[in-house]
């Protein structure tokens, strides 16, 4: 049977995230407000629950669910490794509408579908949300919608799409931004941005200095190669040096003779230190896929 909780009143308020706990703990689906859209939530280390999760959606399990989190600490205890910029991000703009993919620490026990290793995770900045998710700890959550429907911003909205698919439905009200997260890859050196959303491009190179997004390179283009001029974003023809600006040659200066080489000699280490490298292979396209498409919160 169906829950529903107004908790603008706060008596159902405190009623609604009791009976949601107790609901995420017994394996059932729990429908909750967040600061982009509703979101469809299960407890993220029972798998069975997860499951009934992917099917009241109508999505396979190549689409794997994100993991919303109560606490910075949360999160860290599900991630292998932040990379270079994980924790500048955090600190930016947690809690808040920003994703991160990383790669899962190994000593978990779930099934969120086919994540290669990976998990999509958030903090997100509601107080109702936030209040649940220190209570049930971390949860499997998805867009509250039928695959390929639109996300749910009221609680009705989500009721008319999952039904009595889900145990209690949590209604904080209409969403004052239905704009999904922002989705950042950090399993590659250079973060790559996977989905576009509520943090502009533009605010996320504030903190990291490149990002890649789709159409741009996954190398930092930027940084250096042997034989640059130091001129960035110019073609090769607006940076060389015009006729008039052409350097004299010196006077009475002998031509250096040429330096003997060995042939193939590796370069030491210091040579090569501060040549970019080509990334890590990059997310399996299905998992990229999945990330990209409905479902993030």
């Amino acid at each position: 049977m169906i829950r529903r909780y107004d908790c603008s009143n706060s008596e159902e308020r405190a009623t609604g995230l009791a009976d949601a706990a107790a609901a995420i703990r017994a394996g059932e689906l729990v429908v909750i407000p967040t600061d982009t859209v509703y979101g469809i939530g299960a407890d993220a280390f029972t798998p069975s629950a997860v499951a009934e999760l992917l099917e009241a959606k109508g999505r396979g399990r190549d689409m794997p669910v994100p993991v919303l989190v109560g606490t910075v600490r949360a999160a860290t205890a599900l991630i292998e490794d932040l990379g270079a910029y994980g924790q500048d991000l955090i600190d930016a703009f947690w809690p808040g509408p920003l994703t991160l993919v990383c790669r899962a620490s190994r000593s978990l026990t779930w099934d969120l579908g086919d994540s290669k290793g990976t998990v999509a995770v958030r903090m997100p900045l509601h107080a109702l949300a936030l209040e649940l998710l220190k209570e049930t700890g971390p949860m499997a959550v998805s867009s509250a919608n039928r695959s390929g429907a639109p996300p749910a911003t009221t609680a009705a909205d989500a009721e008319a799409q999952l039904g009595e698919a889900v145990g209690v439905y949590l209604d904080g009200g209409p969403c004052a931004d239905d704009t999904p997260s922002t989705i950042v890859d950090l399993t590659t050196p250079v973060p790559r941005v996977l989905r576009k959303g509520a943090v502009p491009v533009e605010k996320l190179r504030a903190i990291v200095g490149y990002i890649a997004t789709d159409g741009e390179p996954e190398v930092d283009t930027r940084r250096s190669l042997p034989g640059d001029t130091g001129v960035t974003g110019t073609d090769d023809k607006d940076a060389t040096t015009s006729p008039a600006e052409t350097p004299k040659p010196l006077e009475s200066v002998e031509t250096p003779k040429p330096v003997e080489t060995i042939a193939d000699e590796p370069k030491p280490a210091e040579a090569t230190a501060g040549e970019p490298k080509p990334l890590d292979k990059p997310l399996d396209k299905p998992v990229e896929q999945a990330r990209k498409a409905d479902g993030g919160v």
